[in-house]
């Protein structure tokens, strides 16, 4: 096999915040490494499409787990000039990627020397993740499909379900900070001669992850419940300290004891809506017996300890519940895998999507452009350079959540076709590359043909 071995001082003429550190460190970097994988080749640029930058991110992350400083070095230094920050898609994709490896290289035995590189590569970034006021965020989840279309089959299939009902007690699991709310409350409106009293329920210490809001439950509380106002509804708001690490248990406590409250008291059976909107993820898919005793501490009672994962627990809990509907909504990927290698690819291979399509809808060195994309590398970094409990981007397949809700007794509904017709319609305002497919009972949003979020409707079996 021909070797590929990198240029120093080709590297060094190209703009580059390790020049100085590549000269220092001459003496320590062989001139001769083997690059497996890799045809012969004396140019920079013909590194430059994606399946070369994922071989070489394959390879660094190889590099970075044997704690082969040097190949690793090598490969950074590389993929730094091959990837800019602020260049195509491909490039901005693979730089987060080089960010990522970096900063888990900075935090690993021998690769600690690596720590200036990640400083220095860090400081590439366009900004780090911003804090948004309620209108920016509104702003923002319209400005694509990803998800007002989850917010679209759960309204649809909601109103149809909650029909006929006097009062409609919301959970919300969403990650977009009930953005998804307004558009609910306005189409009940719209719809109910005389409306329903609207209870709406929210886990509120979940403010970790992106997008975060620059304001407390409480006061996001308030505006929504002077929104309902305006369209004659009245709304109950009501934060629970509860959190995706314990899998919601406080929340869940809560909700059982509120139905005890209500049968005790003779009240009818209130529509119990379980809106879960790209949050369950974040709840640990592994075993009770692999999480840390950091980790074990603060799960509630009011699970049953067994060989389940926390998630598989959560969805069983609410199973108890008896909700009228549960809607579930998430990315369809597989980020869990223990291994580096595997879970890169499968990054890589799903996460070049918003890249790609952001550039339909934001303008290069927009303020929401950047925003948008330092959410994105934080999703990235949090996959690659974070274990353990810090990992929390476990993002699942829609066909194993699929198991989980079956075997949780839940049962799939289709949703209607005036729902998929809603569906269509909200995808006209975006660009062309958006799309629509039926998998069994899941409705699958789509970018040029490829799974990007699916949404599924589920009543108790």
């Amino acid at each position: 096999m021909t070797q590929f071995t990198p240029s120093l001082p080709s590297l060094h003429q190209i703009t580059s915040p390790f020049s100085g550190l590549a000269m220092n460190m001459n003496n320590q970097i062989p001139r001769t490494r083997p690059w497996p994988g890799f045809p012969s080749s004396t140019a920079l640029n013909s590194f430059g499409d994606a399946n070369c930058m994922e071989q070489l991110l394959v390879h660094c992350a190889n590099a970075v787990e044997s704690n082969d400083v040097t190949l690793a070095q090598q490969i950074l230094w590389v993929l730094n000039n091959i990837a800019p920050p602020d260049g195509d898609s491909n490039q901005r994709l693979a730089s987060a990627f080089n960010r990522a490896l970096a900063a888990r290289a900075a935090k690993s035995g021998s690769c600690k020397m690596l720590a200036v590189v990640a400083d220095a590569n860090t400081n590439l970034a366009a900004m780090d993740v911003h804090n948004f006021s309620v209108i920016e965020l509104a702003n923002f989840v319209d400005l694509t499909p990803w998800h007002r279309f989850g917010f679209t089959v759960a309204n649809s299939a909601i109103l149809e379900v909650t029909e006929g009902y006097s009062v409609i007690h919301i959970v919300d699991l969403s990650s977009t900070h009930c953005m998804q709310i307004p558009t609910l409350i306005d189409a009940i409106a719209t719809r109910h001669e005389v409306p329903p009293l609207i209870k709406l329920t929210v886990a509120g210490c979940n403010n970790d992850i992106p997008p975060m809001l620059d304001l407390s439950y409480d006061e996001l509380g308030a505006r929504l419940v002077s929104f309902a106002r305006s369209k004659n509804i009245i709304l109950e708001f009501k934060v629970i300290s509860s959190t995706y690490k314990d899998g919601f248990a406080a929340l869940i406590e809560h909700l059982r004891v509120q139905q005890m409250v209500l049968a005790a008291e003779g009240h009818k059976r209130e529509a119990l809506v379980i809106n879960c909107h790209m949050m369950l993820h974040y709840i640990s898919e592994e075993t009770l017996s692999t999480l840390t005793p950091e980790s074990d501490h603060s799960i509630s009672s009011s699970y049953i300890y067994d060989s389940s994962s926390l998630r598989s627990m959560f969805l069983r809990a609410v199973r108890s519940l008896e909700p009228t509907i549960m809607v579930l909504v998430d990315e369809d990927a597989d980020l869990t895998s223990n291994d580096l290698v595997c879970r890169l690819r499968s990054a890589f291979n799903y996460l070049w999507i918003p890249y790609d399509t952001v550039d339909t809808f934001l303008p290069r060195g927009s303020r929401q452009r950047q925003w948008y994309e330092a959410d994105i590398s934080w999703k990235i970094e949090n996959v690659i350079a974070q274990e353990g409990i810090q990992r929390v981007e476990r993002v699942e397949p829609k066909s194993r959540w699929e198991q989980r809700m079956r075997n949780a007794k839940f049962q799939g509904v289709g949703l209607s076709e005036d729902g998929v017709s809603e569906a269509k319609a909200m995808l006209d305002e975006h660009a062309a590359g958006w799309g629509l497919k039926k998998e069994d009972q899941h409705l699958v949003l789509t970018w040029k043909g490829h799974n990007v979020v699916f949404a599924s409707i589920w009543m108790p079996a």
